[in-house]
Order: C-alpha cells, then sequence, then structure tokens
C-alpha cells in the first residue's frame, strides 16, 4: 500500500467527516474513492447535495458554489425545450422526468416552454434541501409535479439530466512505474493520526478501458455508477428517449496519455481545486464523463444511440440563435457563453438514447459525433 501525508485543516471537525472517519475504521481502514464520494456528497443531512449550502447561483456573492447554464440563462431550457418537445411527440409519451434538477431552473424552463404537450413533470432526486427549493420555483406547475427518490420498474417518457453524470461517483486508478506487472493500483482513502484524510493505494486487478501509451505514471477513472445509471435507464425505460447533457470525452481522448493527472475537480465559492479530501462537505466534487462508456452501457442494454456532439451543435440545432437575436446586449454575451468553444460549447456534450424504434432528433441534424465515440 502507498500512503500519501497531507495537510488538513480544522474544519474537517464536522459532523460529515466523523461519520467518514467511522465509516472508514468499519470498513476496515481504507475505502475506495468512490465510496470516499459518495459518502462527501450524499450522505443524508451532512453531505455536499444533502446539506443546505447554497450551491447553484451566477455569482460567489449569493454563496453559490458554481454555475449550471439553466443559471445562466433562461434560454438554455427554451432551447432544450425544443428537442424534449421533438422527442414527446417521437415517442408518443407526455411526461418529462428530470434527474438531479438542482434549483428548479432548468425544469421551470421546460415546463414554461412546453406547456401542454407535458402532462407530467417528475423530478428525481435525493436531495431534500433542493426539493423545498424547487418546490418553491415551480409553484406555478405545481399541478403537474412530482418528486420520486428513485425510478419506477417500468416507465414510458423523455428523461433529461443536466450536469448528473458528472456527479456520480469513480473509481481512481493510478499506474505506478510504466507497465510493469502489477503496476496499476486503486487509489482510496485512508484516515492519520491526526484525524485528517490521506490518498492510500492498493494493487487492483481494475483497468481503464484502453492500454495507455507511454511508461509515466498516470492517473485516471472509470465510471462503474454511470454506467450503472444508464443500464438502469435501458431495462426501466419502456418508450421515450434520454437526453443527457455534461461535460466530458470520447474514450479515446478521455484516456489520452497526455491526460495523466485526471479529471476529478471540486467547486467551492466559483473557485476550482483539485483536492477532495478538504472542506469534505462545503463543496463539489466531481469527474468528467466518459461518454463512450456511457454509449455502450446504453447499447449493450438496448437502447439506441440517437445523438452525440457538442452542446454548440446542439443548442444552434434547435434554435438557440434565433432567440438570442431577441436579448440586449448584455443577455446575448452571457447566452453566448452556451456555445463559444472555451466556455461551455466545446467541452460540454449531448448523449441522446432512445427506447423504441430508433429516429433523428433534431439537435443533432449537424454535427453529429456518434461516429467518434
Amino acid at each position: 500500500m502507498r500512503a500519501v501525508t497531507r495537510q488538513q485543516p480544522d474544519s474537517l471537525t464536522t459532523a460529515l467527516a466523523a461519520h467518514i472517519r467511522q465509516t472508514i475504521a468499519a470498513e476496515g481502514g481504507w475505502v475506495g474513492f468512490d465510496r470516499f464520494m459518495a459518502l462527501a456528497l450524499y450522505t443524508p443531512g451532512l453531505g455536499y447535495y444533502a446539506n443546505d449550502s447554497t450551491k447553484f447561483g451566477a455569482m460567489p456573492g449569493s454563496g453559490s458554489d458554481f454555475v449550471t447554464a439553466p443559471e445562466l440563462t433562461p434560454l438554455f431550457g427554451q432551447t432544450l425545450a425544443a428537442q424534449v418537445g421533438e422527442a414527446l411527440a417521437q415517442t408518443a409519451t407526455d411526461e418529462v422526468w428530470e434527474f438531479g434538477a438542482g434549483s428548479g431552473a432548468l425544469a421551470l424552463q421546460l415546463l414554461d416552454a412546453l406547456g401542454d404537450q407535458v402532462s407530467r413533470y417528475t423530478i428525481v432526486d435525493l436531495s431534500g434541501s433542493l426539493r423545498a427549493r424547487q418546490q418553491a420555483k415551480l409553484v406555478a406547475h405545481a399541478r403537474k409535479l412530482r418528486w420520486v427518490d428513485a425510478l419506477p420498474e417500468n416507465f414510458s417518457g423523455v428523461v433529461v439530466g443536466n450536469e448528473v453524470l458528472d456527479a456520480m461517483p469513480v473509481q481512481l486508478l493510478a499506474r505506478h512505474g510504466g507497465h510493469a506487472e502489477g503496476a496499476w493500483h486503486e487509489r482510496g482513502v485512508v484516515v492519520q493520526d491526526d484525524g485528517s484524510f490521506a490518498w492510500s493505494d492498493r494493487p487492483t486487478q481494475l483497468r481503464p478501458p484502453v492500454d495507455i501509451e507511454g511508461p509515466h505514471d498516470y492517473l485516471t477513472e472509470i465510471h462503474p455508477q454511470g454506467e450503472g445509471f444508464i443500464r438502469m435507464l435501458a431495462d426501466r425505460l419502456e418508450r421515450g428517449a434520454a437526453f443527457l447533457l455534461d461535460y466530458g470525452f470520447g474514450e479515446d481522448e478521455y484516456y489520452h496519455p497526455q491526460r495523466h493527472m485526471g479529471t476529478v475537480m471540486c467547486h467551492q465559492g466559483h473557485l476550482a481545486d483539485g483536492d477532495p479530501l478538504v472542506a469534505v462537505g462545503r463543496k463539489d466534487i466531481t469527474a468528467h464523463v466518459n461518454f463512450t462508456a456511457m454509449a455502450l452501457a446504453a447499447q449493450e442494454a438496448g437502447l439506441h444511440v440517437l445523438g452525440y456532439t457538442t452542446q454548440a451543435h446542439f443548442l444552434i440545432n434547435c434554435g438557440l440563435l434565433p432567440k438570442m437575436e431577441q436579448l440586449p446586449q448584455a443577455e446575448r454575451a452571457t447566452a453566448a457563453k452556451l456555445i463559444m468553444e472555451h466556455e461551455m460549447g466545446e467541452l460540454f456534450k449531448v448523449l441522446a438514447l432512445g427506447a423504441g424504434a430508433p429516429w433523428e432528433p433534431v439537435g443533432f441534424a449537424h454535427g453529429d459525433r456518434s461516429h467518434r465515440l
């Protein structure tokens, strides 16, 4: 086992840190990073997504930690609604299912735009504090709304997930000493004598899905929980479609030899850092999405890959530009961040999956990259 010592601030003397320490002790003194990430984000009442912190907002002054596309401009949801509406018609369904609805901003934008096309809007969210915030924001559509903790065994409709996959716990794999036998380790977390958390690597038979060229040390992620989520969708979605929007790459880019530091990132106060072992419960922890893995999991489970492209191509295909032209200059500049290459336009991707007969969604009419997955 390889351990790396690190300094921790006193802020980890919180109920969440104590709970995580107890869990690590109960599980033999070591937990994989996926387990640590799940505890840090989702421990009831304590984890980042289960506590009462603000999280979502356009400016740090609001006490928020990051901004998502629906918070940036209502044009995001209004434009996405063109695709969701087409999908409802194509699949002869009238229900939208949103995972991880955050502040409720996207739900409000979709419900306002779609009107009578939606008879019921179901939010799947584990966070009680976020659910209360969503209910307050969506009061005008209360008769169409319901909240559930999990999907039913069978359902139909259009699934929407904006920045959901990146918050699903990942396993960390670290290569030490190049291609030597047994060089791959799973990176986990231990508790040091002073109560702080530290990295600890254990030899593993787990491997990335592709060989990593070169002899250099390498850190990356695999996404069993994300793939499991996709397989669950495939198992339960009888008729409909799913649109998953998030930051990430196809497999070749995700596991490029030069991407040797992994993609795990934290967000707090609109600042990013790469250390998930400090300020636990007070900041978001994410990892980029391997969209090839998600697409393969979908296909193997019986879903069709209907399209894969950048957020810029997707939103332009769905009619964003004419909507932007009607905005005042300041609002237009903000909305442009959705499609600008150095903002959200290129890094964010959209993956469309379908249950039932395949069809061609409007969001992928130009610039579809499915062949590059």
